[in-house]
Formats: structure tokens, C-alpha cells, sequence
């Protein structure tokens, strides 16, 4: 099992050890308990690649040429 470290509001904290107290288990334990009964909620797999008109289809793969298509970074005429 791998160690997490987290700060967690004082309120919840001393909830957490009463209930902890409560049933004479370790805080850990109570923790665990409550992520596992959490709903989990997901972000949205919605994509946005090809819902912005102008941009390359795939910019990450070709970052760097399309910036210096479009002249970023170099020095301008005033």
C-alpha cells in the first residue's frame, strides 16, 4: 500500500478522528472508508481537437514548425 500525504480542513479533521475514536479504528482506516463509499465523479471525455476553426489539426505533434510558420518569437519591425 503507498502513503499519501494530503491537508485537509480542521473541521473535517476532527471529524474524522472522532469517528476514528468512535469505533476505535486508525483515521487511515476511516479515510479509506469514506473515499471508497465517495460517488466518484469524472471529468467529461468531451475532445475539443477540431472544434477551434484556424488551428492545425494535430499542433501538438507539430508545435514548434507551426510557430514559426506563424512568425512567434521573432524580432518585428516598428
Amino acid at each position: 500500500m503507498k502513503t499519501l500525504t494530503v491537508r485537509l480542513p480542521e473541521p473535517l479533521v476532527a471529524d474524522i478522528e472522532a469517528e476514528s475514536r468512535g469505533r476505535k479504528i486508525s483515521k487511515s482506516d476511516v479515510v479509506r472508508e469514506r473515499l471508497e463509499l465517495a460517488p466518484r465523479k469524472r471529468r467529461p471525455t468531451t475532445s475539443l481537437i477540431g472544434s477551434v476553426d484556424g488551428l492545425p489539426t494535430d499542433l501538438s505533434a507539430r508545435k514548434n514548425q507551426y510557430l514559426q510558420n506563424t512568425g512567434y518569437g521573432q524580432k518585428r519591425t516598428r
